[in-house]
């Protein structure tokens, strides 16, 4: 994975990466940034990041996942919410909710939970019309 970082070719992967989460190590926390992020470590709790996620095949992660685009490899438990593109890898054995706007998956993977694919102003829409009506909710509550 390092390797195509290198690569100029690879544009998705090429980006500046703000963190890496090493092979060796093992965290805990939530984590939230604004960068690129490389797990190939262990990982328990949170990942939210504005930018992109890059899992390694051999990572173990205990944690919901949100970023703007991803590349998901090894063992993820937990939600996924992509804003744009996700791209499952063979290695990846995924349990979880997954939300995207487009995604490739190939073949080997092993995914287990529901998927929502929705265009990034959908979530939006979504939270904006749930809210609408609430308050119309409400305003008739109080009228009675």
């Amino acid at each position: 994975m390092f390797n195509k970082q290198s690569d100029p070719q690879n544009k998705s992967v090429s980006k500046k990466v703000e963190t890496i989460i090493g092979p060796a190590i093992k965290v805990k926390g939530n984590f939230h940034g604004q960068g690129n992020t490389v797990v190939e470590g262990e990982l328990e709790g949170s990942l939210k990041t504005d930018a992109d996620v890059f899992v390694g095949d051999n990572a173990k992660i205990l944690a919901n996942i949100e970023a703007k685009t991803a590349r998901l490899g090894g063992q993820i438990s937990g939600d996924i919410k992509i804003l744009s593109h996700l791209e499952i890898v063979a290695s990846a054995h995924i349990t979880g909710n997954i939300e995207c706007e487009s995604l490739t998956v190939e073949s080997g993977a092993v995914i287990n939970g529901e998927f929502k694919m929705a265009k990034s102003g959908d979530s939006k829409k979504e939270s904006r019309n749930k809210n609408e009506e609430a308050e119309a909710e409400n305003k008739m509550s109080e009228n009675q």
